[in-house]
């Protein structure tokens, strides 16, 4: 099984939704993008981390992370393998006991920004899940099997409001095909 490294790039919300977040990562040669929606507590966790709040510090990832690094000799990896009805599913890794635990992917990414444990995706399903990158794109598309049920009603709403009736085509049937 082949695997592709992914690092995060950036966090930000789904237009007109101020409850709904995109994680944003790329693989190592920023090419192509993996795009993650997680919920707005995500949201407010990455950005305590990315602005730099000295709180941060203390808050129970980071210690968490402090206790394990300097009272063991673990070495850990994250694995994305697979997505189910609009969730991502991950394992968190231990490279030398080949212990393995589930993992929502929205922690493990963030897991990964504090502590730096590479996270990878198997390459089949990046090829499938990911678009390509553009670095200066000022929007993002998501696959349609990587929305929430929530996510799907909140665009079909929308694509028909905005008489967008073939996108609207297409999420009903995601909605359908889920049922």
């Amino acid at each position: 099984m082949s695997k592709v490294r992914l690092i995060f790039k950036n966090i930000s919300f789904v237009v007109g939704s101020d409850e709904i977040g995109l994680l944003s990562l790329v693989n190592e040669e920023e090419t192509r993008q993996l795009i993650i929606p997680c919920d707005k507590e995500m949201v407010y966790q990455f950005q305590l981390r990315i602005n730099h709040v000295p709180i941060k510090d203390s808050l129970l990832p980071e210690t968490l992370w402090e206790v394990l690094t300097t009272q063991t000799d673990i070495n850990l990896e994250i694995f994305i393998n697979g997505i189910i009805e609009g969730k991502y599913r991950a394992i968190l890794y231990n490279t030398k006991t080949y212990d393995t635990v589930s993992i929502r992917v929205s922690d493990a990414v963030l897991l990964s920004y504090i502590s730096k444990i590479p996270i990878y995706i198997d390459e089949l399903l990046m090829e499938k899940q990911s678009v390509k990158y553009e670095k200066e794109s000022n929007g993002v598309s998501i696959p349609l099997n990587a929305m929430s049920m929530e996510l799907l009603n909140s665009a079909l709403s929308k694509a028909i409001a905005e008489e967008k009736y073939e996108l609207a085509s297409h999420l009903r049937d995601e909605i359908r095909r889920r049922k």
